[in-house]
């Protein structure tokens, strides 16, 4: 199997110190497996991005010896993510919530004060039709989660313990505990897509075979 690795800079401001030992650590790592390093530019944040940063970020670049052709803008793919986005609200894996920030941060503070994990209760998924054309009317637009596949049929709500496990080349065997997370906002009430979304989708359709990232992103 060829290696192809990729780095993915946000241009909503400069590299820094934690961003430009990604870049190397990737280079370095198709340098002594002769892979592929792409540049990707994640650039779907439409309000911070500016043209400004991914010049800078290119020049920073430049500088360390790593190759600086974009192979992906985001920004170029947003019918890609489109047509993802769709198939999975289809399939019933996205489903629309309509709370706001101030209801979600009052629920979490409800379930600490109960001794309970601070997670997505999946409220949304309770709502009837007429709810959420209530909704709707009232100009609520709904950002969109995905369900993680943690439950059983006969709990299909209730957020179980299921163990999620890889080797990791750095740092051995890693699991997660899908029953210990909220569903992920993938889609933001705005419409615009959460790059834990059009990663994956970038990962898929670019063939990315490893990923090399800071141990805060594992989760992700």
């Amino acid at each position: 199997m060829s290696v192809v690795v990729r780095f993915a800079p946000s241009p909503t401001g400069r590299l820094h110190i934690g961003n430009i030992r990604t870049a190397v650590l990737n280079y370095l790592f198709t340098l002594k497996s002769n892979g592929k390093f792409l540049l990707r530019l994640d650039d779907t944040d439409q309000e911070r991005s500016t043209q400004e940063f991914a010049d800078a970020i290119k020049a920073d670049l430049d500088w360390l010896g790593i190759p600086t052709g974009w192979s992906v803008r985001q920004s170029d793919r947003l019918a890609r993510y489109d047509e993802a986005a769709e198939k999975l609200k289809a399939s019933g894996h996205l489903y629309p919530c309509y709370e706001s920030e101030d209801e979600l941060d009052r629920r979490r503070k409800r379930q600490m004060a109960r001794g309970l994990p601070p997670i997505y209760d999946r409220a949304a998924l309770k709502l009837s039709n007429e709810e959420r054309a209530a909704f709707e009317a009232e100009g609520r637009r709904p950002h969109w989660r995905f369900r993680l596949p943690n439950t059983e049929a006969n709990e299909p709500l209730k957020p179980l313990p299921t163990i999620v496990s890889w080797n990791d080349l750095v740092r051995g065997d890693q699991t997660v505990d899908l029953g210990s997370l909220s569903d992920p906002v993938l889609i933001r009430a705005d419409g615009t897509y959460l790059y834990t979304l059009t990663s994956i989708i970038d990962d898929i359709d670019l063939g990315i075979t490893h990923i090399v990232r800071g141990a805060d992103h594992i989760t992700n």
